[in-house]
């Protein structure tokens, strides 16, 4: 399961915008972080997306992506060249699934590539939806995930909550801060709504009329409501961000993503209501990639871990005045290819599943050091933005981001080998213990 959340500038520390998400996923499900330039493009061009195929547009702007690897072009959360962010949730509702339909995660890129504005976005989903539904299944490993899509959208200026159910929806502006799970939240008050929408609910019978019709209620499916933990979770991600209002940075929001329903963590037994997700028996999921934006006029900072287990992560900083550095991470395979970035993590973080309460500590703490001085270098940059030539400019953020990729594939190295030849003090439950190492050996991934 998923969570995302948003900042407005009128509750951030610095009056930007700040937009966090985290993508749960199937445990292994290799994830993708890219940058897809701006294109022009042919009359009769289409979009092959997973299981259908729609006309292209004209021009498609330039976006980064975070993904899960196995998609044709959909993505968990992004964002494009003209400044727009956004995160998708799985949500389940009591209309039809569609197999043969457009994903969220779909929606998602084709929205980025063509939206100006959040309400551009919200009009491309929307009418896509409405043309051609929504469904298809979402998991390489279960043919029956099929779920509906809630969105946080947001540009430099405004922020949206967008919740559907199959072709029907409602959208809310975001007045300061707002967080969204795996389940509907917006009730009797929306700014914009899809055509019969409570119509539709009374010809059902969710509701008798129009006072009493409320969208959650009416349109969720509270058996997956609850048992997803959404709402523990969304409760939590929302008051974290209303604790800290008016003083939230980035770095609040990387600590929102990194959230476990208690500490001392022990992964083998967390539950849904953690922000952070680790898999096991109970969780069914584990957080794959993570992503925090921080938008102004002047700077938009894209900060991805590119590695599941924000946790154990390194959030990096990426620019589209010098996407190149996104490169430097690679793509990587389905399977173990000992080269990306995933996968050489994906080996950090399995060993230290092994002994979380002991090793995990030692991964947090040279993270934070070199994210902290990351931070530092960004929040330099925008001091000196008045003063700095545009050439001069780019250089600098190649050299901040191509640097942050380098030391991070050194300090994975560096922290595999120690924690490698560490005795194992606390281990897991056996059968959580034997999971990862079946699914490793699977991977072609040695824990050795």
């Amino acid at each position: 399961m998923c969570d995302t959340l948003v900042v407005l500038g009128n509750s951030s520390e610095d009056g930007s915008i700040i937009f966090g998400k985290n993508s749960d996923r199937d445990p292994g499900e290799v994830h993708a972080v890219c940058y897809i330039p701006r294109a022009n493009h042919e009359d009769g061009d289409v979009v092959h997306c997973q299981y259908i195929d729609i006309p292209q547009v004209k021009t498609t702007y330039a976006v980064i992506l975070s993904k899960p690897a196995w998609l044709k072009i959909g993505c968990e959360m992004g964002a494009n060249e003209c400044g727009v962010v956004m995160g998708n949730e799985a949500v389940f509702t009591k209309e039809p699934y569609e197999r043969k339909a457009l994903l969220g995660m779909d929606l998602m890129t084709i929205a980025l590539q063509r939206a100006q504005t959040t309400r551009e976005s919200i009009t491309i989903i929307t009418d896509l939806i409405e043309k051609y539904g929504q469904g298809g299944v979402a998991s390489m490993k279960d043919p029956n995930y099929i779920y509906h899509n809630s969105f946080i959208i947001a540009d430099l200026k405004e922020a949206w909550i967008l919740e559907t159910a199959n072709k029907f929806w409602v959208a809310k502006k975001v007045k300061d801060v707002a967080s969204i799970s795996n389940g509907l939240t917006i009730q009797d008050k929306w700014d914009l709504a899809s055509p019969r929408l409570i119509e539709n609910a009374i010809e059902k019978g969710w509701c008798e009329s129009k006072a009493d019709f409320n969208f959650a209620e009416c349109y969720s499916d509270p058996q997956f409501r609850e048992i997803s933990g959404c709402i523990q979770r969304q409760s939590k991600t929302i008051n974290s961000l209303l604790e800290k209002k008016g003083e939230i940075n980035i770095s609040t929001v990387m600590d929102i993503l990194r959230t476990h329903d208690k500490e001392p963590f022990r992964p083998d037994k967390g539950t849904m209501s953690s922000i952070c997700g680790h898999y096991n028996s109970q969780t069914v999921h584990q957080t794959t990639g993570s992503y925090v934006a921080s938008l102004t006029p002047q700077l938009q900072v894209h900060w991805l871990t590119g590695t599941s287990a924000p946790c154990l992560s390194l959030f990096k900083p990426f620019f589209f005045e010098n996407p190149e550095p996104i490169n430097l991470v690679k793509i990587p395979s389905l399977t173990n290819d000992n080269k990306s970035l995933w996968w050489k993590h994906e080996k950090l973080h399995r060993l230290t599943l092994m002994d979380y309460q002991s090793r995990a500590p030692i991964i947090i703490q040279k993270s934070r050091e070199l994210e902290q001085q990351l931070i530092n270098k960004v929040n330099e940059i925008k001091k000196n933005l008045s003063t700095i030539n545009k050439e001069a400019f780019k250089i600098r953020l190649n050299e901040i981001s191509s640097k942050a990729v380098h030391e991070n594939f050194s300090l994975i190295e560096s922290l595999t080998k120690n924690i490698s030849k560490m005795e194992i003090n606390k281990s897991p439950r056996k059968s959580y213990l034997k999971f990862w190492i079946s699914l490793s050996e699977k991977d072609g991934l040695p824990l050795s």
